[in-house]
């Protein structure tokens, strides 16, 4: 089962494997705190694209497009779906609005199917 959830709510037992998605340590979080398994920089968006889309809701399409072409080819991608295969991984972002995130994305694009995305 798929997950997401912001860095700053507090981790659960029910989060399972929880994976960092994000290129940046979230801000004024521990790593004790944090609670983190893993840190998958590469697949996060790009540093050139995170500052030109700056969760700027108007440029949420192109963003997703652009998103899912640096996604295109990702060994990760791939790691982390046969991760979640009969266990639950929790991508963890630090954006406020997780509906115009990358995790957002990533999930939906590793889930392919709606049925196991929770949020």
């Amino acid at each position: 089962m798929l997950r997401m959830k912001r860095a700053y709510e507090e981790p659960t037992a029910e989060d399972g494997t929880r994976v960092l998605v994000e290129r940046l340590w979230p801000r004024g979080v521990s790593k004790e705190r944090a609670k983190i398994d893993i840190w998958c920089k590469d697949v996060a968006p790009s540093a050139e694209l995170r500052k030109w889309y700056s969760h700027d809701r108007s440029k949420w399409g192109e963003f997703r497009k652009r998103y899912l072409a640096e996604l295109e080819g990702n060994g990760k991608v791939g790691s982390l779906k046969r991760m979640a295969e009969g266990r639950t991984v929790t991508l963890v972002f630090s954006t406020k609005d997780a509906e115009i995130s990358g995790a957002r994305v990533l999930l939906d694009l590793l889930a392919g199917d709606e049925d196991q995305v929770v949020l």
